[in-house]
């Protein structure tokens, strides 16, 4: 959630700052519901009062009729405002949560067209033999079997086999162990979360309808390990030393993903359950810019150790994510697709998320906690790194030929 104070001290600033990012967003319904939702409460409490003075002083004197009418009265009206109270609230929650996340200044604005490329790292292959793509290579050699996926759970769900399976864990160790190097402690997290999780980490209640819900429980599958992490540390303060706090997740994530696609997302660019390491972190605000340098740097890598073309792309405002501030989006190379595809996002949430969880810091010279700084990346998503590898891997021969790197980690986990 936003800092309302800055909203309340300076409304044409933070308006425009919020169209920026989301036009659509009504920020004055917003004010409106805030200006009301303090009036209210100052009714309420204006009446509590009245109702104790009179308590106080039929407790001094003789109960009167007059007295017993006034309470009557003054007791109808607090029922009839806190009914009010409680309907306001409600929606000035709603409305407050469903508020974007304030840019930072550099982002650039826009839509999608003005995301600012970085820059790129290393060559497009290109083929002198009839190029396939990796979901007829893949079913050819038997790493992927998409009709199996679709019998046991539906369209859009993979089933991997054989050689396939190994590479998706042996590149999740090889992620894993990355992330630790960088300073990451490796958790794992329920794959089941609470509403609770899915609000503080700002999935709820704007994109409600893109999650899985378990019936007739206050469970969710998890979208992204983001969630679970967020939510570690909710209302905790941390002290001084105990920040930069920084963890890494593998999971396997599950979207609804709602909508058609078009011919090239098809195979494992777009589906409902897919594998992805998580990094995050938890900052001081003056650290955040450091890590997340750290985190890019960390992410890239990976690439970097499998030899992947990618670029680095600044978003501009209406790409980047609810709850961000500022995001990179790390891209691979899809022959497949003819163009980079994104397997990392990289976001400063600012205390955005920190607000929602009451994840606060306090360091020995202040008078009281500040909330924190929380920081995300992709690192990395699987399914379309297994893409890449495929494409940009394969052989005239229909075989794959996997980076060193890789075919050491699928000896070292599997003996081969």
């Amino acid at each position: 959630m936003i800092n309302l104070g800055l909203l309340r001290d300076n409304p044409e600033k933070i308006r425009s700052l919020i169209k920026r990012k989301d036009p659509s967003f009504n920020v004055d319904e917003l004010i409106s519901l805030d200006t009301k939702l303090r009036s209210v409460r100052a009714e309420v409490e204006s009446l509590r009062q009245q109702r104790n003075q009179l308590a106080e002083q039929a407790a001094k004197t003789k109960i009167t009729d007059e007295l017993r009418t006034q309470s009557i009265e003054i007791g109808k009206a607090i029922k009839q405002q806190e009914k009010l109270l409680d309907e306001v609230l409600q929606k000035f929650n709603d409305q407050y949560l469903r508020c974007p996340n304030i840019l930072n200044d550099d982002v650039p604005a826009g839509d999608k067209s003005a995301n600012k490329v970085v820059k790129e790292v290393g060559k497009k292959r290109q083929f002198d033999f009839e190029f396939q793509h990796h979901l007829e290579i893949a079913t050819k050699i038997g790493w992927l079997d998409f009709e199996t996926g679709a019998r046991l759970a539906g369209s859009q769900f993979a089933f991997y086999k054989g050689e396939g399976a190994k590479v998706l864990y042996a590149l999740t160790m090889l992620m894993l162990r990355n992330n630790m190097k960088y300073g990451y402690q490796m958790v794992l997290p329920p794959y089941l979360v609470n509403e609770k999780s899915l609000e503080v980490a700002s999935n709820f209640p704007k994109f409600k309808d893109q999650v899985y819900a378990i019936k007739d429980e206050d469970l969710y599958l998890l979208p992204t390990a983001e969630v679970p992490l967020t939510n570690i540390y909710r209302d905790k303060i941390f002290v001084d030393d105990e920040l930069p706090c920084r963890l890494t997740a593998w999971t396997s994530c599950f979207r609804r993903e709602a909508g058609g696609y078009g011919a090239t997302e098809r195979g494992l660019i777009r589906i409902h359950q897919f594998e992805k390491c998580e990094i995050y972190a938890f900052c001081q605000p003056d650290q955040a810019q450091a890590e997340h340098e750290r985190m890019m740097e960390c992410a890239e890598n990976i690439l970097k150790m499998l030899g992947l073309t990618y670029r680095v792309s600044l978003l501009a405002a209406q790409d980047c994510s609810f709850p961000s501030a500022k995001t990179y989006d790390i891209e691979v190379w899809l022959p497949g697709q003819e163009c980079f595809y994104e397997v990392s996002s990289s976001s400063n949430c600012t205390d955005f998320q920190a607000r929602r969880g009451s994840i606060r810091f306090k360091k020995s010279d202040m008078r009281k906690p500040e909330l924190v700084y929380t920081l995300n990346t992709s690192s990395l998503a699987v399914p379309r790194l297994m893409v890449a590898l495929i494409e940009n891997c394969q052989q005239a021969d229909g075989s794959i030929k996997l980076p060193e790197v890789l075919t050491t980690e699928i000896n070292r986990l599997f003996g081969e």
